[in-house]
């Protein structure tokens, strides 16, 4: 029991101190421009229910410490309707509430009379502040530890494979594919990766000769150390394990930083695209149990990597700066999407006001934020399923007699 204990311990604790500081930028970001626009807050919490400290600063904002650790969130006066985008009668109503209550010329100061811009700008502010903390964090790592690299050599070639039957060999040294110049090994394992079933063009350099190899990915089942069992596309070779490190100067670490953001959100945007062309299963995907997973083998791992005390402390520094960088953009791209009840679906409603001059009817509201419940409630039930499937737990309850 006390082992059971101390797992459950390892990873949940470090899951919810990376979920909770990653979704306290995200509302600080909302905080923060709003603030700036004058409008008028209820309460900044960190954490939910009950709470355990709060004062009130001089704007008459409550900023709150609660005691369960899921995240946080900024509460905008006047905010009551759950869609965060009143009607026009919804909207009439409470101007004429807070007119009754403040005085005239109050309601300027509430988040919901504010122009759309500032108010699309608001919204807009939380995703970025997800994309500037994981640009921070990269920029810090690429200071510290530096930009990793390895150049695209093969190192072995599984026989039977893909690309043994295309003709790869030890030493080839890999140019492009599908037409793209790539300098670094992870750019070859990406494009494979995502590239299940597709013919995919290589040039390579061979003893000082261009050839071209054509080789098609095909999904094999691995076991991975944080992720567990997942399905990745191959196509059956080994890259030179020569990884070189350089540290880089701030501006460097900052520019490596957007790229590296850069490249994440178009392979998360290159992955979805192919799970709805039928191209992917969806797999790859992970929800809280799989951040959760991969948040404890991080602190495993830093922890076995070297006894010091001093140096485990700098490695579970390090390592938990890389993975909340990671969580930080995936969080910042799932509130872009266009759901109601997401930063992107309030979006999608002050797109619309800014065309028909005024708000999105309250029935359709109703409709899009059940909608968008079911659509949420749908992806995390999905990506959840994928959790247990890579800790292969229905295999093991499958077994028990």
């Amino acid at each position: 029991m006390t082992g059971f204990i101390g797992q459950a311990l390892l990873y949940t604790v470090p899951f919810l101190l990376v979920l909770t500081f990653i979704v306290t930028i995200h509302e600080l970001g909302h905080f923060l421009v709003a603030r700036a626009f004058g409008v008028k807050i209820d309460r900044f919490s960190v954490g939910f229910g009950k709470t355990i400290v709060a004062r009130t600063d001089k704007h008459g904002t409550e900023w709150r410490l609660a005691w369960l650790p899921l995240g946080g969130y900024v509460k905008f006066s006047g905010d009551l309707d759950p869609s965060s985008v009143p009607d026009q009668a919804g909207l009439a109503e409470l101007k004429q509430r807070v007119i009754a209550e403040n005085g005239a010329g109050a309601e300027r100061h509430y988040f919901h009379f504010k122009p759309i811009w500032q108010r699309a700008l608001i919204v807009a502010a939380g995703p970025a502040a997800n994309f500037v903390l994981a640009a921070v964090l990269f920029t810090i790592l690429f200071s510290v530890v530096g930009e990793q690299s390895a150049a695209p050599r093969v190192y072995q070639v599984a026989p039977g494979s893909p690309a043994a039957a295309a003709g790869f060999q030890p030493m080839d040294l890999i140019k492009s594919v599908n037409g793209r110049p790539v300098v670094d090994s992870s750019q070859v394992t990406n494009t494979v990766m995502l590239s299940a079933g597709d013919p995919l063009t290589f040039v390579i350099d061979r003893g000082g000769r261009e050839m071209t190899l054509v080789a098609t990915p095909v999904r094999r089942l691995e076991q991975d150390d944080l992720a567990g069992q997942v399905r990745v596309a191959r196509i059956g070779m080994v890259m030179q394990p020569d990884i070189r490190v350089r540290r880089l100067n701030p501006l460097e670490a900052a520019g490596k930083g957007f790229e590296t953001i850069g490249t994440t959100v178009a392979t998360t945007g290159t992955y979805i695209g192919r799970i709805f062309a039928g191209k992917e299963s969806g797999d790859l995907l992970s929800g809280p149990i799989g951040i959760a997973k991969a948040a404890g083998g991080v602190t495993q791992q830093a922890v076995a990597a070297n006894p010091d005390p001093a140096w485990m402390a700098r490695n579970l520094a390090l390592s938990f700066i890389s993975l909340a960088a990671i969580v930080s953009i995936g969080i910042g791209i799932v509130n872009l999407l266009p759901i109601p009840v997401l930063d992107g679906g309030h979006l999608l409603f002050y797109g619309y006001e800014a065309v028909a001059r005024r708000p999105v009817p309250a029935r359709v509201q109703e409709v899009g934020y059940r909608v968008g419940l079911a659509l949420l409630a749908g992806l995390m039930l999905f990506a959840t399923w994928n959790d247990l499937q890579k800790l292969s737990l229905f295999k093991f309850l499958g077994g028990l007699a």
